[in-house]
C-alpha cells in the first residue's frame, strides 16, 4: 500500500484497501453527481474505473461538476475525468468509454466483469436498461434519483427504491421496475420537494433544471461511500 492511501487505511485496514484496488467499477454518467462518485472512488483506491458518458464540459456545467473547469471546455466529460483521475492515481486504470447509454446500445456493455455498477444518468430508458444490464449479470448497482431543482444536501437518503418517497423519478422507475418483476434496486434519493425555477430555460424537448455546486455532489458522495462499504464488506 502506497501513502497515497494511508489515511484510508487508517479507518479501513489494509485489507480493504487491497481489495478496493483490485475491484472494477462502471459509473454511467460523468456529469454534476456520476463526477463526484467517479472523484470519490479514484481517491478511496478502486483500481479500475470504466466512466461512460457521451457529452462535452461545457460553461453551464462549471457551477456544479467537479471536472468542469476553464481548462476542460470543450473536451469530452470522459476524457476530463480520466485525466484528473490519473493526477489523483496514476495506477488507477481507467476506459473512457464515449457514449450515450440507451437501451439499444445496452449490449454493448459486458455487466458481467465488473464488482458494481453506478447509475448517475437522467434518461429513464437508460437508467432502466441499466439496472436490467446489471441485475441480470447477478452485479450490485446503486441508482441515483432526482437531484435538480433542489437545495437541501441533507435531503438525500439510501434506500430500496420500493421504500422511496416525494421523488417524481423515482415514483416513475418503482412503475416501470415493478412492470418488469425488477425487485432490490438501492436507490439514493432526495424526499426534499423540487423547487421551481425563478429562470426557465428551454432545450426544445424539455425544461432544464436549475442546480447548484452542493446537491449533486451530495448525492455522489453519498453514492461513492455506498460503494466502497459494500465493496470492502462483500
Amino acid at each position: 500500500m502506497t501513502e497515497r492511501f494511508s489515511r484510508s487505511a487508517m479507518l479501513l485496514g489494509e485489507t480493504s484497501i487491497e481489495k478496493l484496488s483490485k475491484s472494477h467499477i462502471i459509473i454511467f454518467g460523468a456529469g454534476g453527481v456520476g463526477g463526484y462518485v467517479f472523484e470519490a472512488l479514484a481517491r478511496s483506491g478502486v483500481g479500475k474505473i470504466d466512466i461512460v458518458d457521451s457529452d462535452v464540459v461545457n460553461a453551464s456545467n462549471i457551477n456544479r461538476q467537479i471536472i468542469a473547469l476553464e481548462s476542460t471546455l470543450g473536451i469530452k466529460k470522459v476524457e476530463a475525468a480520466k485525466k484528473r483521475a490519473l493526477e489523483i492515481n496514476p495506477d488507477i486504470k481507467i476506459n473512457a468509454v464515449d457514449m450515450f447509454f440507451m437501451p439499444d446500445n445496452a449490449a454493448e456493455i459486458d455487466f458481467s466483469k465488473y464488482d458494481y455498477v453506478i447509475d448517475a444518468i437522467d434518461t429513464v430508458t437508460g437508467k432502466i436498461a441499466i439496472i436490467e444490464g446489471a441485475k441480470t449479470a447477478e452485479k450490485p448497482i446503486i441508482s441515483c434519483m432526482g437531484a435538480g431543482n433542489k437545495l437541501n444536501p441533507m435531503g438525500f437518503k439510501v434506500a430500496d427504491i420500493a421504500k422511496t418517497k416525494i421523488c417524481p423519478l423515482a415514483r416513475a422507475m418503482r412503475k416501470l421496475l415493478k412492470d418488469r418483476g425488477i425487485r432490490n434496486v438501492k436507490v439514493v434519493y432526495s424526499e426534499e420537494e423540487a423547487m421551481k425555477p425563478k429562470i426557465t430555460e428551454n432545450t426544445g424537448e424539455k425544461p432544464v433544471p436549475g442546480s447548484v455546486s452542493f446537491v449533486p455532489a451530495a448525492a455522489g458522495l453519498l453514492i461513492a461511500s455506498e460503494v466502497v462499504k459494500d465493496l470492502i464488506n462483500s
